[in-house]
């Protein structure tokens, strides 16, 4: 098995570790913050779990959740937080959170955004109870406008026990570029938030790595292998897999992937398809910012107040932009743009069709 090395990240594991002391220690009254961005294979999520493994005492309570890219809807963090979980005896509604944790009991009227958005926050107060807590939130760039608005409240939640970590790329690469900044912008804003970039490793870092698996690398060999990889510590763990048992010569001769291996999720390649007769052109680069942002919104069975809200503009705004997107896309409703968005994206099920018609349509347009 190849080491799991934190090589060149030792000073971003401290400074997470001050943030989760001077929250046991009890000196704030809001959630202590750490924003980790970076992009594709640099180590985020490797960061963060090594920084849980470590702390010092343990978490009491650790709420983790990601954004399901392959099937977005509202509350897509809490909701795979709150998945496997017994919710029975939460002091909440019932019908709310059946909501909010995605459960296909839903039930078709919902909570106005505004009390939804409070009985979420007020769920994850539960879930953390006395504390302390960390609460993790992985691929912030790819979540829905819900749960970056519940990220943002959560920041500044008063007396929530809570170390709040957030790995995400910057901004300009996420799906919603506009929304992403605005909550990151919220983040960063906190008192006392912690802010690390995490960037490709350098040689002598890189020498270091290789040091684990082979006694005594040479300098050119690790210079060749730093150039090969681009400092990236997944590329660099995909090549030391690829001749896992062979010589430190084999780094540098070409090599397909070893069987099973996977690129990042943020790199992946997507794969359209297509089942049914919506339109598959143009391509999403053919759409404005602000029309791709609309667009998530639609996927994540918004109404047009509500995407209003989420983006800051007006109702007629979004009419105009929906009539834009049916318009670009040759699609004749919010049901089969939603279709056509996901779609673009990584290879879907049939069953995820049925999710992504169900949120469109299960809301009016205003």
């Amino acid at each position: 098995m190849l080491p799991v090395s934190m090589v060149g990240r030792a000073g971003e594991l401290a400074e997470l570790d001050r943030a989760w002391s001077s929250v046991v220690l009890g000196r704030r009254r809001s959630p202590a913050v750490a924003v980790v961005t970076g992009g594709p294979g640099v180590g985020k999520s490797l960061l963060v779990a090594a920084a849980l493994d470590a702390f010092t005492p343990r978490p009491e309570v650790v709420l983790s959740g990601t954004a399901r890219v392959h099937s977005p809807a509202p509350y897509d963090w809490l909701a795979a937080v709150l998945s496997g979980r017994d919710t029975t005896r939460l002091d909440l509604p019932a019908d709310a959170l059946a909501w909010l944790a995605q459960q296909p009991t839903a039930p078709r009227e919902r909570y106005a955004p505004g009390t939804l958005l409070r009985l979420a926050v007020r769920t994850v107060r539960v879930l953390v109870g006395a504390g302390p807590a960390v609460l993790v939130v992985e691929d912030l760039h790819a979540l829905d406008p819900a749960s970056l608005n519940l990220v943002g409240e959560l920041a500044t939640a008063d007396g929530l026990p809570a170390l709040l970590v957030v790995a995400t790329r910057p901004a300009a690469r996420a799906v919603s570029p506009e929304l992403a900044g605005r909550t990151l912008a919220r983040l960063c804003g906190v008192r006392g938030v912690v802010r690390q970039h995490l960037g490709p490793l350098r040689p002598a870092e890189v020498a270091e790595v290789l040091t684990q698996v082979y006694p005594d690398p040479r300098p050119e060999l690790v210079h060749e292998v730093w150039r090969r990889t681009d400092g990236n510590p997944y590329a660099l763990t995909e090549l030391l897999a690829a001749h896992a048992g062979q010589g430190l010569d084999a780094l540098l001769a070409p090599a397909a992937p070893p069987s099973g291996s996977r690129l990042p999720p943020e790199s992946s390649p997507a794969v359209p398809t297509s089942r049914r007769a919506v339109p598959e052109s143009p391509s999403p680069a053919c759409l404005t910012g602000r029309e791709a942002e609309v667009l998530d919104c639609l996927v994540a069975g918004m109404s047009n107040k509500q995407v209003a809200r989420a983006l800051g503009i007006s109702v007629r705004t979004v009419t105009v932009h929906v009539s834009n997107l049916l318009r670009k896309t040759g699609t004749a409703s919010r049901t089969e743009v939603a279709l056509w968005s996901v779609r673009q994206r990584p290879t879907q099920t049939q069953s995820v069709d049925h999710e992504v018609v169900a949120r469109a349509s299960a809301y009016p347009q205003q």
